[in-house]
């Protein structure tokens, strides 16, 4: 490969970093780890890097130490696995310091995970990301092994959401009357059009998002699996859409299905739900209560942005409330969230996270009609609790402490919800 071309996508990509316009991620890495980022597309990984640029140059790093190749680039279209080598020339010859790799859409390039164990083994420092259609978790754990650390990167959350509108949300902003109800109207649009960075720069956001899910669901779950029957996975993921709040069984989806003419068999809906995943299209819960078959068979599913699955649902705020609450919630207790429901005792709560002692029930307001089914749950729940339950219930924008039954309840609003201020 040619060193200067090289060098010359080095250069220009450092300018296009210089110039970037950042939001700063939530997100601390490993200062010895090398890593992937993974995540839906466009949410936000090639920002993350640049990110991790910035932070290097300002703890005194040079920026000829910074190897930074997007391999979308064109003037790249013929680079082949035996040009990796002369990336390392490249960095010995821009400076005799440590060098930094961070390569951007690798997967572009066939057998590039050998170069990437290869440069591992020799201790560099290297932060990887590539498209999901050819790039999966569990594909990254099978190639490199544990050589590399795996991040998982999500849209926004509501705190960068927020960042990214130069909004700020401390605890003056919160106790003023006029910021505090701004915050609220923000935590809304983000409810109904996601986090995806990105989409912040259009005007017209569903028609972005539509284009994104597309691609999602044509690169990353159709192409990448070969499935043939499209048609099928597009009305099931809008099945999914339509049956957020409520546990689905693969016997169900397999007979609405049916019911409208697809033949479809239930492994197959299996699969296309299992690739939806591995896209990160969608996420799962299982109820607590339920046996090891039941949880397998009758989870909550979840689109992973907001406004991926408005794009589905008409006039279904409370559907987009508890959607919310639940990427929150495994954002930050993952591996740590159930729901809990039990034809036995009544109870039925939205989510359950056993470790922390805390039962959240996801309302888009606290009226006459769903007073009882979020109230009641609790109430049975915390009153046959060995040990003293935090019980919450989020909704769009009700502020209260309840004492019911004996149980002690705190009514939340959303925006408070997603900036951590339950306890």
């Amino acid at each position: 490969m040619n060193h200067e071309l090289l060098k010359t996508v080095i250069y220009d990509q450092h300018q296009i970093i210089r110039d970037a316009v950042i939001v700063p991620r939530q997100y601390k890495l490993e200062p010895n780890g090398n890593y992937v980022l993974v995540g839906l597309r466009r949410a936000g990984k090639t920002t993350m890097l640049y990110q991790k640029v910035r932070e290097l140059i300002a703890s005194g790093v040079a920026w000829e130490q910074i190897i930074y190749i997007n391999f979308e680039d064109e003037r790249l279209s013929e680079f082949k696995v035996a040009d990796f080598n002369d990336i390392i020339s490249v960095q010995a010859e821009m400076s005799n310091q440590k060098g930094y790799f961070f390569l951007d859409e690798i997967q572009n390039i066939e057998g590039w995970e050998k170069f990437a164990r290869r440069l591992a083994d020799s201790k560099e420092r290297v932060y990887i990301t590539g498209s999901n259609a050819k790039m999966l978790s569990k594909d990254i754990e099978t190639t490199l092994g544990a050589r590399y650390l795996t991040l998982y990167v999500s849209p926004y959350s509501f705190t960068e959401y927020l960042s990214a509108h130069k909004k700020k949300y401390g605890d003056a902003e919160l106790a003023a009357t006029k910021t505090a109800g701004e915050i609220c109207g923000y935590s809304k649009t983000y409810m109904h059009d996601g986090g995806f960075p990105e989409s912040l720069l259009y005007t017209s956001k569903r028609e972005y998002l539509n284009s994104l899910y597309r691609k999602i669901l044509l690169g990353d779950i159709i192409t990448r699996n070969g499935i043939r029957n499209d048609f099928a996975i597009r009305i099931l993921m809008k099945k999914i859409a339509e049956s957020v709040r409520s546990e689905v069984s693969f016997s169900k989806l397999h007979g609405i299905l049916k019911a409208i003419g697809l033949s479809v068999g239930k492994d197959t809906i299996i699969d296309y739900i299992s690739y939806a995943e591995d896209a990160y299209l969608l996420f799962h819960i299982q109820n607590l209560y339920a046996k090891f078959a039941e949880k397998e068979g009758n989870p909550k599913y979840y689109f992973n942005d907001n406004g991926l699955l408005n794009l589905f649902l008409t006039d279904k705020d409370s559907a987009l409330l508890e959607n919310i609450v639940a990427i929150q919630l495994c954002r930050m207790y993952p591996e740590n969230v159930y729901y809990l429901k039990s034809a036995k005792t009544g109870i039925d709560i939205d989510f359950y996270m056993p470790e922390e002692k805390l039962a959240v029930q996801a309302a888009f307001s606290l009226n006459e009609d769903s007073f009882e089914r979020e109230v009641e749950s609790l109430v049975k729940l915390s009153s046959g609790a060995s040990e003293e339950l935090r019980c919450v219930i989020v909704t769009y924008d009700e502020k209260k402490e309840l004492e019911y039954k004996g149980t002690h309840i705190k009514v939340i609003p959303l925006y408070l919800f997603l900036l951590g201020k339950y306890d």
